[in-house]
């Protein structure tokens, strides 16, 4: 199973911000750390903020946070609302898909997929390995001045 674009970039929008609970973060700065388009970013952070995963103030100073603690997060439920469908293969459209056992195989797959996700909140994601920050690009300028001692 390959998930979406749009799912990593969920994911990545979601870790970043659990890593930093405590402050606001641009959909710029985010942008910047990974190198990705700030463009693409912009629709899956609206679409998290739509859903009640992230909170948002506008205006200067304004940015995004977790709209709820990160072990209050689930990372099945995130997956299940990025994702647009969970057909491993067209099923629908073969000819023998009623008498097909590989339909059920599949499906069962899936289950066990979805249900190893459902086992993990987002807290449990960043505690699995190190701080990953000092990986990503560096902050924008605002951001630093911003919470410097």
């Amino acid at each position: 199973m390959r998930l979406t674009r749009y799912s990593d970039y969920a994911m990545r929008v979601l870790l970043y911000l659990g890593r930093q609970p405590d402050r606001l973060c641009s959909i710029a700065e985010i942008a910047r750390a990974y190198g990705i388009s700030q463009n693409h970013l912009m629709k899956v952070i609206n679409d998290l903020v739509n859903a009640g995963w992230l909170a948002s103030v506008r205006g200067r100073g304004g940015g995004v946070r977790l709209a709820r603690p990160a072990h209050e997060i689930s990372v099945g439920a995130i997956i299940r609302h990025t994702e647009d469908g969970f057909d491993l293969v067209g099923c629908g459209d073969c000819i023998i898909s009623p008498a097909c056992g590989l339909t059920s195989v599949l499906d069962e797959a899936l289950a066990a997929f979805l249900a190893v996700l459902d086992g993990y909140t987002l807290a449990d994601v960043l505690a699995r390995r190190g701080d990953f920050l000092p990986l990503l690009r560096p902050l924008e300028p605002r951001a630093a001045a911003r919470d410097k001692p």
